[in-house]
C-alpha cells in the first residue's frame, strides 16, 4: 500500500450524498440533468422504469433537499406535474458525478497495484 493511500480518510468520499446515490434517485436526477426544460411524470417514469407511487417517493426526497422542483399545471386539458433540476440540484449532482468519478479513478488505480497483483495468481 502507498504512503498516500495510507492517509486517514483517504477513501471515506465524504461528496458520495446519500440522497443521490440511491439507485432510483440517482436515475431520476441523471433523466433530468438531460433534460434542462423538464419531463412529464409519466416521461420519467417510463425513463426511470419506476411506478407511480415510487417516482412520487423519491421526487419528494429530491424535493425536501432542493434538488428537484414539481411545477404543477395543465397540457393538452389535462392535468400534469413537470419535473425539473433546481439550479442548486444540477450543481450538487455534478459535484456528486466529480465525486464518483473519483471513486473510479481510485478503484482502478488501487487494482491496478502491486499490492493487487498477487489476487490475480493461484496458489501452486
Amino acid at each position: 500500500m502507498a504512503i498516500s493511500d495510507r492517509a486517514e480518510g483517504r477513501f471515506s468520499y465524504d461528496g458520495l450524498d446519500r440522497v443521490i446515490h440511491e439507485k432510483a434517485r440517482l436515475s431520476v436526477l441523471t433523466s433530468l440533468a438531460g433534460h434542462p426544460k423538464g419531463l412529464p411524470f409519466p416521461d420519467l417514469k417510463r425513463m426511470c422504469g419506476l411506478t407511480d407511487g415510487n417516482l412520487s417517493r423519491h421526487l419528494a426526497v429530491l424535493q425536501e433537499a432542493d434538488f428537484v422542483s414539481l411545477e404543477k399545471g395543465h397540457a393538452h386539458n389535462r392535468p400534469q406535474t413537470l419535473c425539473r433540476l433546481t439550479p442548486a440540484g444540477r450543481t450538487r449532482f455534478l459535484d456528486y458525478l466529480g465525486v464518483l468519478e473519483q471513486v473510479v479513478r481510485d478503484a482502478a488505480k488501487a487494482a491496478r497495484a502491486p499490492d493487487a497483483a498477487h489476487l490475480n495468481t493461484k496458489p501452486a
